[in-house]
């Protein structure tokens, strides 16, 4: 059951679609990624995806997600996020990050070389493809690998996303407890958007993670 203040989203799931256009959550201390629903939104998207089996990996490549892809004058998706996600990044005329910092939110680490840090699809690649990814277009496949409008990209150390894989939440949570509410709200966003499946194991998972979330204060703001 929910409890104040989100008890009143309740009534709303039937005019879900109206009312993610006028919510929106507060911004999340270090994740500078596009900022995820609140926890009651993002709840709410989890329960409208359609729970199924995983679908065949047949056919799944990296090469079917084309990434990284040019945004912006010389530089790409994985660089725009970079300089996004990092601290005093400075880049040469090749747009590639060259010094700077940055702050993992999957394990806590902060990183000073652009070498040790990878940019994470929040929802993998090929959990996208077992998941209906498979019947989309090329093109409609790397608009989802290079997406910089939904909270799927996000600076990280290398060695936490290469530790998570392609793996999903059934199976994975950040290391790091305290972002674990903020990966759940994006990968139901991202999931929501696409219009994606999930597994039961994985939405439960996910529900468990929007359970650590802490609850608005009444009259004031999330800290």
């Amino acid at each position: 059951m929910l409890t104040r203040p989100w008890r009143r989203t309740a009534a709303a799931l039937t005019a879900l679609p109206a009312l993610l256009a006028t919510l929106a959550g507060p911004a999340v201390a270090a994740v500078r990624l596009p900022e995820p629903s609140v926890p009651p939104i993002a709840r709410a998207k989890l329960n409208l995806l359609t729970v199924v089996e995983p679908r065949s990996m047949a056919g799944y490549g990296p090469d079917r997600f084309p990434h990284w892809s040019p945004r912006a004058s010389a530089c790409d998706a994985r660089e725009i996020v970079l300089a996004r996600d990092g601290q005093n990044v400075e880049r040469d005329d090749a747009c590639r990050a060259v010094s700077g910092s940055w702050y993992s939110v999957y394990d806590g680490r902060t990183l000073s070389s652009a070498d040790d840090v990878d940019v994470s699809h929040i929802v993998p690649p090929a959990n996208a493809w077992r998941s209906g990814a498979d019947t989309w277009s090329d093109a409609e496949r790397e608009n989802f690998a290079n997406d910089l409008e939904r909270p799927q990209l996000l600076a990280v150390s290398a060695a936490s996303n290469r530790s998570r894989g392609d793996r999903g939440p059934e199976s994975w949570k950040p290391p790091l407890a305290a972002s674990r509410c903020m990966y759940a709200r994006a990968w139901a966003d991202v999931k929501y958007h696409y219009r994606l499946t999930v597994t039961a194991e994985e939405k439960a998972a996910l529900g468990e993670m929007l359970d650590t979330c802490r609850p608005e204060p009444v009259g004031g703001n999330r800290k």
